[in-house]
């Protein structure tokens, strides 16, 4: 097996003006047998498992055969201080790739986060991207797809089972008991430990391998976990959007005796597991990532693990198929591989990076992996860069930064830009100085950006109510900022097409990196000194903690966690915690509320103002809009401004982003 040569399945659309809605589109299309997009990447039917006829799970023994092989050149899609509709993102990510696969003939793999049916059946609609620039089939792309999220979702709730369940037998048993019943006798009357509690013997500093040789003390030590339960972070999920879920009260059964204690569900996409998935390297790193998921503390203030509750296996065996990234393909027929849906604030908002792995050796030297990662660059690509490629020891060599007018002219001092309403007059006439004002914002992510050592493209999404005077005001910024070039792009109304003048950029700056990545802070500093230098880089002059966030500081310190990469959850409407502060606020003190860890994925997380980890659903939701026509068997939208496939209203997209409630 090598890496493939040029996409043989590209697809040349008939765009139509003006552009139809984002179902008409995809449905217009008849998208390859799975099968061909993975014989253009040189695959056969041994490296992959086929999920219908549109969507196939490649398998990670394609890792380990292209071993020895070059990678392609890594992209990663970022972008500017967002409005709350949206700037493009995932639409750009589509468009460059299908520029570069069907129009430039270049290898080519698109890397995208499965997005979670929570927003897709609530406000902000789905995640395929938009206009002629799509993933498809969309509604698999949105909805079950491969099942992922439905593993997470069972692998989280049984760890949240194991955690209650052990402590209402741990309250009602003594330490023989719950040895006995731990380590029940064989036929022979022998007992025995099974191979996860030697994780456990070991952590504890137990060397002996026979239960019958623990003393009393170490029985207790051994046995009982003695959770605290007011320590408990992990919740319950599930992937839909539920505001009466919020908050619960759980062990209410007779049978229960009183165990009662308030909990809540997150969305699952919000479980740790998510965020381990996407930044696992391998099936084993997977095992042990899971195993180290800490759960609470115990009363003595130790923390407590899935694989000391027993569980890190059987949570492997739910997660073995997830682990596979699902081959899909664009509009034009170029390959995509969808995998791993993170938030992008309590965790780092990026697709996976097995994925990104397997495409960059699929693709193979002189070819293309372009990857998103979520939110404004000041959050998806930090994390990018300082937590994901970190993990993946992979460099990328050309970030590209996606801006709208719309959304540089607020922040130029611009009327808010509101869901649901139609824009000021300001955001659809010409007015450059609002736009040269605005620009400061797109200035300071080109800045934050090149310090990593790639080259910064800009990649401006044009609509129709944008002027020649305003993009070329843009343009003249970004390059006087410093980014290695920036460009018009129409992909969202003419597909690949309108994107190739960026595919060319990209390509020249991939072509001409000159420094190595850089890190914004070094592993062994402090938690304190790694949050406060990601603290500067959004223009902060210092950061004030709580007696909270000061409090679990020196806990996670003590338990030997302050080696890990901080994850920073804040506004992504803002460089600062103050989402009404537009351009590029400065000389602000950045409030940490609190501090949490996700240890198993391998960060901590401040927490910057108020947040929730589970949505609510609208008055009217997107599943109005949903249906199935029972006579073909195809799931229908009505293609309005607000719907499944993320509809079009005056040439703007209306994208109401599902994060934008959860901080206050």
């Amino acid at each position: 097996m090598s890496s493939s040569s040029s996409l043989k399945t590209v697809r040349q659309l008939q765009v139509a003006s003006p552009v139809p809605a984002d179902i008409d589109i995809a449905n217009s299309v008849e998208p390859f047998h799975i099968s061909e997009i993975a014989k253009d990447l040189n695959l056969s039917p041994k490296h992959y498992d086929l999920y219908g006829k549109y969507k196939a799970k490649l398998l990670l023994s394609v890792i380990d055969e292209l071993k020895g092989s070059g990678d392609g050149n890594y992209v990663v899609v970022g972008g500017i201080t967002p409005t709350p509709l949206g700037e493009g993102k995932s639409t750009t990510t589509v468009g460059l790739c299908q520029a570069l696969g069907a129009f430039q003939d270049k290898k080519v793999v698109t890397c995208l986060r499965q997005p979670s049916q929570g927003p897709t059946f609530g406000i902000k609609g789905g995640a395929a991207g938009g206009g002629y620039s799509q993933v498809i089939p969309m509604d698999e792309f949105n909805l079950h797809l491969t099942g992922d999220i439905h593993a997470i979702t069972a692998a989280n709730n049984l760890l949240a089972a194991a955690i209650d369940t052990r402590i209402f037998h741990e309250a009602t048993q003594s330490d023989k008991a719950l040895m006995n019943r731990l380590c029940p006798p064989n036929k022979e009357g022998k007992r025995s430990f099974n191979d996860i509690m030697f994780r456990r013997l070991t952590k504890l500093g137990i060397s002996k391998t026979s239960p019958e040789d623990l003393t009393p003390e170490e029985v207790k030590k051994f046995a009982r976990l003695d959770i605290d339960p007011d320590s408990i972070t992990w919740r319950r999920v599930m992937d839909i959007n539920d505001r009466f879920l919020r908050k619960i009260t759980i062990g209410q059964g007779p049978d229960e005796k009183g165990m009662v204690r308030e909990t809540a569900f997150d969305i699952s996409v919000a479980s740790e597991i998510m965020a381990v998935l996407a930044l696992t390297t391998s099936l084993a790193d997977m095992r042990e990532r899971l195993g180290k998921m800490v759960i609470g503390n115990s009363k003595a203030g130790d923390p407590v693990t899935a694989d000391d509750l027993g569980v890190g296996g059987a949570l492997t065996v739910l997660m073995k198929d997830a682990i596979n990234p699902t081959l899909m393909q664009t509009l034009e027929g170029t390959p995509v591989l969808v995998h791993a849906g993170p938030f992008a604030n309590i965790a780092h908002g990026n697709s996976s990076i097995v994925a990104d792995k397997i495409a960059l050796k699929l693709v193979g030297p002189g070819g293309f992996v372009v990857t998103e990662a979520g939110f404004g660059a000041d959050i998806g690509t930090e994390k990018f860069m300082n937590i994901k490629c970190r993990y993946s020891g992979l460099t990328p060599q050309c970030a590209i930064i996606v801006a709208t007018i719309r959304a540089l002219k607020m922040h130029g001092g611009g009327p808010d830009v509101v869901v649901g309403k139609p824009l000021n007059n300001a955001y659809v006439t010409e007015n450059v100085a609002l736009v040269e004002a605005g620009c400061i914002n797109l200035a300071k992510h080109i800045s934050n950006t090149k310090a990593y050592g790639v080259n910064v493209v800009v990649a401006v999404n044009k609509f129709s109510t944008d002027s020649e005077a305003e993009l070329n005001a843009v343009r003249n910024s970004a390059l006087a900022a410093g980014a290695y070039d920036a460009v018009i792009c129409t992909h969202h109304a003419h597909g690949g097409k309108g994107a190739v003048d960026l595919g060319i950029a990209v390509q020249r700056a991939c072509e001409n990196v000159t420094q190595p990545l850089k890190f914004l802070y070094p592993l062994d500093f402090s938690i304190k000194e790694k949050i406060e230098a990601i603290a500067r880089s959004y223009g902060a002059s210092g950061v004030e903690y709580s007696e909270q966030a000061e409090k679990q500081i020196e806990m996670y310190s003590k338990q030997g966690f302050s080696g890990l990469p901080i994850c920073m959850a804040k506004t992504q409407y803002s460089f600062s915690h103050n989402a009404s502060e537009k351009g590029a606020p400065t000389g602000f003190v950045l409030p940490i509320r609190d501090v949490r860890a996700s240890i198993g994925a391998g960060f901590i997380y401040p927490l910057v103002g108020t947040m929730s980890t589970m949505p609510g659903l609208p008055t009217r939701p997107c599943f109005y809009d949903i249906d199935l026509d029972t006579t073909t068997g195809r799931v229908i939208g009505n293609g309005g401004s607000k719907n499944f496939y993320r509809g079009r209203l005056n040439n703007f997209f209306i994208e109401e982003i599902y994060y934008k409630p959860f901080f206050s």
